[in-house]
């Protein structure tokens, strides 16, 4: 599969057969370099109900037909909106015509916040395992690091993995390289930083450069095949 980092935690997965987004987070997102109106996408994989991780699912699983699968409390206020979408929860694995998901600890919040000002409760947020094809990408969400992180590297072994260093919210770089460690993919992305002025990151210089050949920065836009 060809995955295209959008920045923040936005990630696009090619398949032969399909377009599978990640936390689609388009408008207000200073680091992409892709208009909403262009995005194609059959299935788009939610971790959690924060704004800037909900981002245009709606306008663009609208627009597009697309399968939303998300934590089920979240899933369920898609559906308000006229979303189709498909609930699941931490914990519990699906096989789709497209591949299989499935729904891992993270530790954070989830909620989405209307434009009214009304904040809605979306359950637990969660990090996912994606596979197809013979390989997994392990998306870790909004998260701390958590031991458990050993399991998700001992039981899924990850081909690669998406780690957010940008701290304050989540993980800062010296944590999020421990959760490297145990997770063991051989490539592992930095994501969920320099999005806002709160988690500004040198991903180089903090991060991957601590990896050896095992950590990539992938800018706006840039693709890596697995």
């Amino acid at each position: 599969m060809k995955v295209t980092y959008h920045g923040h935690s936005v990630l696009e997965i090619q398949t032969e057969q399909h377009s599978i987004w990640i936390d689609p987070f388009i408008n207000g997102n200073g680091q992409a370099k892709i208009d909403v109106k262009d995005v194609k996408a059959d299935v788009i994989l939610l971790t959690h109900g924060h704004n800037d991780h909900v981002g245009d699912t709606v306008e663009i699983a609208k627009a597009n037909n697309s399968l939303v699968v998300a934590p089920f409390e979240l899933a369920e206020y898609l559906q308000t909106l006229g979303v189709e979408a498909h609930p699941m929860h931490i914990g519990g694995s699906r096989t789709f015509d497209f591949g299989k998901v499935k729904f891992t600890q993270a530790f954070h919040g989830s909620s989405y916040s209307q434009e009214d000002g009304t904040v809605v409760y979306t359950g637990m947020p969660a990090g996912i395992l994606f596979s197809q094809g013979g390989k997994t990408l392990y998306h870790a969400g909004d998260t701390a690091l958590f031991s458990d992180m050993k399991l998700i590297g001992e039981f899924a072994k990850p081909d690669i993995a998406f780690l957010p260093i940008g701290d304050n919210f989540t993980m800062g770089p010296e944590d999020a390289l421990i959760a490297a460690e145990w997770i063991g993919a051989e490539v592992t992305v930095p994501i969920h930083y320099n999005t806002f002025p709160v988690i500004e990151q040198d991903p180089e210089t903090s991060f991957t450069s601590k990896l050896g050949n095992k950590g990539k920065v992938l800018n706006s836009g840039e693709s890596i095949s697995v």
